[in-house]
């Protein structure tokens, strides 16, 4: 397979005898590599970051408002900072009011009559902070199960009731309305239960990826100004070395041993070799005299008594961006708009019957696309998700064969490695109804293998940090286009406008930029008023900075970033397309094409290359498969080979920056 994240294969292994375990866990006790959650450890196969690293010509305000650049300007910070004790909200359900001009336009989109039948113009988005989605579905559902981690199940009602103890733990550690909590943290339910206690406590959560280096680290939460983490005891050592150049006051740490099934936590701590190693993996526990806070203890507080209520306004998630054209911003994502896009991912599945569906929860809690399908989706739906703290095929089919899973967000390389596995076992899938494909382009062939295969149709969809992130997805229906990703969701527009002029907006099949405009556009960049007045240059459209093309009927074909495009002696390469046309030769197992400083065309075409295994091939052959299908101009002047995998950031997309960094 080429390019896109690695997803470890196992083969089935042996439980223990009399185990009832489905998930996986006891293959690890027998010799066979177990999914624990770190580097050398236990998230191994975690998304691994390689280390080389609408058409509508209106321009009225909608729902989303006035945005502005987010920032601690004082103690509760500024815009989307407030002081959440003095802010109404609470569990509040007035509607989001829609301007009668921009109602209008969208009731003329030409993309509505694609939509499937049951899903809504318009979502009413109701005035409630994130949290009231837990209380809801614990009124609602709180005797279904809610969680499941390696066999064990948590209800709804206990969910709600661990967040509202954890939020009062963090009250006890000092933590104030507007104050940041880093949860580092891979997908368990102490993740679960730390991102809604903080929302509780009028906290910022700030998901961070346990795989990210002492330098990354130290970026994220020296800039973000957290004064609480809740970390995987892996990253310890980590969080340690850089605690001195951070705010932090307090590391609370925990192990993924502390949420098994009481029957496996006694199982682990048998005194026998191949169990030890397992625990090790899973709860590598911490040096002696390690200033660290143990997640039992911030649990176990009685509710809060004054929880503060929470203005929808307000930030809820400071969302890292992947860093793929340049350094990680941190996107303020508000209650408001993750609810709304909670509601508009959901209503774009008219048959889902709340509380009845299961989910798998293989995309990590701490990227966005994970977050909001994964938690805040899957919690407005009832649904049951079962947690894979690595994206492990065997695993998902372990788990799948075992609870019957209807919902499969994911990425396509976990599509295409589920592919590589024995038809047989892919039986465990046919129970799929609805799944959705993000984050990178689909094959269609991938899409018609997994349809055929699964029986349940495969669509791709677009989204962006800065869009809570879905924004635009195919229909579940024989109007999906492959090749796209699709139309505008509801209470959603979309236009491509001229990139050096975002006013104008660009004819129909032309190139330009994609532009948003709907109620999940982010408030604004954290402390970086200039990006932010670049991202959303008025009237609350969020400039994507992916350039693409619009259908007359208002499909969305996608060409490539609008910041790693060529200009090359007064011509535009899009590295996509050469990309394309190299991945096709059999040697060629990742490309990447970036452009490279030349004295007299400005930029060259340069492709950065891995071969298969055992492959041959140098730079002329390379150009000679170029030539004759690509015009000359796009053709590579270089190819430089690289015997590591390209660098990719937590979702498998090339981190392009890092390969111009390479002298």
């Amino acid at each position: 397979m080429s390019g896109g994240v690695r997803v470890r294969q196992r083969d089935p292994g042996q439980g223990l005898p009399g185990c009832s375990c489905d998930d996986g866990l006891c293959q690890g006790i027998h010799g066979v590599p177990s999914p624990g959650p770190y580097r050398e450890g236990p998230f191994s196969g975690l998304l691994r970051e390689s280390r080389n690293a609408a058409r509508d010509p209106d321009s009225q305000q909608g729902d989303n408002g006035h945005h502005a650049a987010c920032g601690p300007a004082d103690k509760t910070g500024a815009r989307g900072l407030r002081d959440h004790a003095d802010a109404g909200g609470g569990r509040r359900r007035e509607r989001s009011h829609v301007p009668s001009d921009v109602a209008a336009a969208e009731s003329q989109a030409p993309w509505l009559r694609f939509y499937p039948a049951g899903v809504p113009h318009r979502v009413a988005i109701p005035d409630v902070p994130l949290t009231a989605l837990l209380d809801d579905a614990a009124r609602d559902h709180g005797g279904r199960t809610a969680l499941v981690f390696f066999g064990r199940r948590i209800r709804y009602r206990a969910l709600q009731r661990a967040a509202d103890r954890f939020a009062a733990g963090l009250r006890r550690l000092g933590v104030e309305p507007g104050d940041r909590v880093a949860l580092v943290l891979p997908n368990c339910p102490q993740f679960a239960v730390a991102f809604f206690g903080t929302l509780r406590a009028g906290a910022v959560a700030v998901p961070v990826n346990p795989l990210y280096t002492e330098r990354e680290l130290r970026h994220q939460l020296a800039d973000c100004g957290a004064v609480v983490a809740v970390a995987f005891e892996g990253v310890w050592e980590r969080m340690a070395a850089v605690r001195e150049f951070t705010a932090l006051r307090h590391v609370v740490t925990t192990g993924l041993a502390e949420e098994l099934p009481w029957w496996l936590r006694l199982l682990v701590r048998l005194p026998l070799e191949r169990i030890q190693t397992l625990r090790a993996r899973l709860s590598p526990g911490l040096p002696a005299g390690a200033d660290a806070v143990p997640y039992r203890k911030v649990a176990r507080r009685p509710p809060l008594r004054d929880a503060p209520r929470l203005d929808p306004t307000t930030t809820a998630v400071l969302q890292y961006t992947g860093g793929t054209t340049g350094t990680p911003k941190g996107a303020c994502l508000t209650h408001r708009n993750l609810v709304a896009n909670a509601h508009q991912v959901t209503a774009w599945y008219p048959q889902l019957q709340p509380g009845r569906e299961t989910g798998i929860a293989v995309l990590p809690y701490f990227h966005v696309y994970g977050l909001t399908f994964g938690l805040a989706a899957a919690i407005l739906a009832g649904a049951r998700t079962v947690l894979l703290p690595v994206p492990d095929t065997q695993l998902l089919l372990r788990a799948a064969r075992r609870w019957r899973p209807t919902l499969l967000p994911a990425i396509p390389p976990v599509y295409e490695e589920l592919l590589d596995r024995p038809e047989r076992e892919l039986e465990a899938l046919r129970s799929l109804k609805f799944c959705v494909s993000g984050a990178m382009r689909l094959p269609p062939d991938t899409a018609d293998r997994f349809r055929d295969t699964a029986h349940c149709v495969l669509v791709e969809g677009y989204g962006l940090t800065e869009a809570s992130p879905v924004a635009l997805a195919n229909p579940l229906n024989a109007n999906a286009r492959a090749g796209t990703v699709g139309v505008p969701l509801p209470g959603t527009r979309a236009r491509i406008v001229r990139e050096d002029d975002p006013s104008q907006t660009m004819p129909d099949g032309e190139a330009g930029e994609l532009a948003i405009h709907g109620p999940q556009v982010f408030a604004g960049y954290w402390n970086d008023p200039e990006d932010t007045a670049r991202a959303l240059p008025g009237d609350g459209w969020l400039l994507t900075g992916d350039v693409g093309v619009m259908s007359p009927d208002g499909f969305v074909t996608l060409i490539d970033r609008k910041r790693d495009i060529i200009n090359t002696a007064a011509f535009t390469v899009y590295p996509s397309e050469v990309e394309a046309v190299l991945s096709e030769h059999p040697a060629v197992a990742e490309v990447a094409v970036i452009g490279t400083p030349d004295e007299r065309a400005g930029e060259r075409v340069t492709a950065v290359v891995v071969l298969r295994e055992g492959a041959a091939l140098g730079e002329p052959e390379l150009i000679a498969h170029c030539t004759g299908q690509l015009a000359e101009f796009k053709v590579p002047t270089e190819v430089v080979f690289r015997t590591d995998p390209l660098p990719r950031n937590q979702l498998g997309k090339v981190v392009r920056r890092f390969l111009r960094e390479v002298p």
